[in-house]
């Protein structure tokens, strides 16, 4: 069984940071594309910020040049460093991973979802 943990949600104040990790477990043979995804509230869920296995990265443009996303692929681990917090980022934020459980199969799995809240 796959589970993606994520760790890292609290509250902030305007123009601090705060740092989400994800960890992905289980029988994995490989994972492709790790992101971060939020939903505030009374809106859609938005991809934050994405990364392929060799590094490749995309984000959303509400986020470029303060949010910066990474990954372990030895530890299966993405994480996310967001500075410069807006009250705009206030959101559950979830961990997305494209998961080959054995070669040329791809499934998606989600984290649990973790709090930001930014405000005074």
């Amino acid at each position: 069984q796959v589970q993606l943990v994520e760790s890292g949600g609290g509250s902030v104040q305007p123009g601090g940071s705060l740092r989400l990790s994800c960890a992905a477990s289980g029988s994995i043979f490989s994972i492709n594309v790790m992101g971060w995804y939020r939903q505030a509230p009374g809106k859609e869920r938005e991809l934050v910020a994405a990364i392929t296995r060799g590094g490749s990265t995309n984000y959303a443009d509400s986020v470029k040049g303060r949010f910066t996303i990474s990954r372990d692929n030895a530890k299966n681990t993405v994480t996310l460093q967001m500075n410069s917090l807006k009250p705009e980022d206030t959101a559950v934020y979830y961990c997305n991973a494209q998961i080959e459980l054995y070669r040329g199969s791809s499934f998606e799995y989600w984290g649990q979802g973790t709090l930001v809240t930014v405000s005074e």
